[in-house]
């Protein structure tokens, strides 16, 4: 599912309930006519809304309602209250190699205990200069904070956003696993970093990691 605008998101949430007129739409979510033409149209573009009969009414795609079918299905049986979406960005050398980590690291996530995966997408590779990049866009609730931890660390999104809940509170162990994981994952980090560096290269690197 392509990413969209906040508009588009309300757009969707009352389409889910029932086809809407552009009317409909504009007066329910307190938008311009206008806007709530250029967004529908932008949501024709990629499929995600069909439209039909007079007046005109817009409808999610069929391929959509099931998606979202789906996802209730999976969040009625989930007992995790944090829900991300999370983007992680894949680089290789080769296309195929590429394909291959994209394959592992999708088949890590499904079977990982402390994750709840709602939906994967896959983007298409494409070669950016020396190398071949592309990104699963993930979303997943998540066990607790630790967890939290492991996702950070261990699959390094370059994009997450926060989708519920508003408010969180940690027990003392969550808190007290997750630093200690934490700590122990940056000390190795900085260990090897150490390694590969000389003295000057190190100083200019915590230089730039601190603004300093």
């Amino acid at each position: 599912m392509p990413e969209l605008s906040d508009c588009q998101k309300g757009i969707a949430k009352l389409l889910a309930q029932s086809p809407k007129t552009a009317e409909e739409i504009a007066a329910e979510l307190k938008l311009s006519y206008l806007k709530t033409m250029e967004e529908l149209k932008e949501m024709l573009k990629t499929e995600l809304i069909v439209k039909e009969g007079f007046p005109t009414k817009y409808s999610l795609a069929q391929q959509i309602v099931q998606k979202v079918k789906e996802r209730r299905k999976i969040e009625e049986k989930d007992l995790f209250k944090i829900r991300l979406n999370c983007m992680i960005e894949i680089k290789a050398i080769e296309a195929e190699l590429l394909k291959k980590s994209i394959n592992e690291i999708e088949e890590a996530l499904k079977t990982d205990q402390a994750f709840t995966i709602y939906d994967i997408r896959k983007a298409e590779p494409m070669l950016d200069g020396e190398y071949y990049s592309s990104f699963l866009e993930v979303n997943l609730s998540i066990r607790d904070f630790k967890a939290i931890t492991h996702l950070m660390f261990y699959y390094a999104p370059a994009a997450i956003e926060v989708l519920k809940p508003d408010k969180i509170e940690l027990t003392q162990d969550d808190l007290q696993d997750a630093l200690v994981d934490m700590s122990e994952l940056i000390h190795a980090y900085a260990d090897q970093i150490t390694k590969l560096m000389n003295r000057k290269e190190m100083e200019d690197f915590t230089r730039k990691l601190y603004g300093k």
